[in-house]
């Protein structure tokens, strides 16, 4: 896989901020773009049904290791997404990414810093991170 290119994402981005440069229409645009996302996996549910979503309470032994507790943990997703669905999620998550990195270019935060930050708390927590 060859390494992303997060510079020329960002200028993308950049040049293609004209309506929506205020930080105000921004933030809402995300919020926009995140709840289209869930809509399009809630239908590959609903109107597709290449996928099913079974929310049960997990019930991991309660004598194990927390670095176990993964092993007995699932997503509630049955089946796989068809090309269709998978397309529909990936360009709206590619639209939210879109805004993320608006927001990035408003608050002249880098979102490379910010993946490398996070993954360097990854490296170095590890599965506490999200205690």
């Amino acid at each position: 896989m060859s390494e992303f290119d997060f510079n020329k994402f960002e200028n993308s981005v950049s040049n293609s901020l004209i309506r929506h440069k205020s930080i105000l229409d921004i933030i809402t645009k995300l919020e926009e773009s995140n709840s289209k996302t869930n809509r399009a996996i809630i239908k590959s549910v609903t109107n597709c049904g290449c996928i099913e979503i079974s929310g049960k309470k997990q019930n991991p032994p309660k004598d194990i290791a927390f670095n176990e507790l993964s092993n007995y943990m699932n997503n509630h997703i049955m089946g796989n997404l068809c090309d269709n669905c998978k397309e529909k999620i990936e360009e709206e998550l590619g639209n939210h990414l879109f805004y993320i990195e608006a927001i990035c270019n408003c608050l002249n935060i880098n979102l490379e810093d910010v993946f490398k930050k996070e993954n360097d708390k990854l490296q170095t927590l590890g599965i506490y991170n999200l205690l």
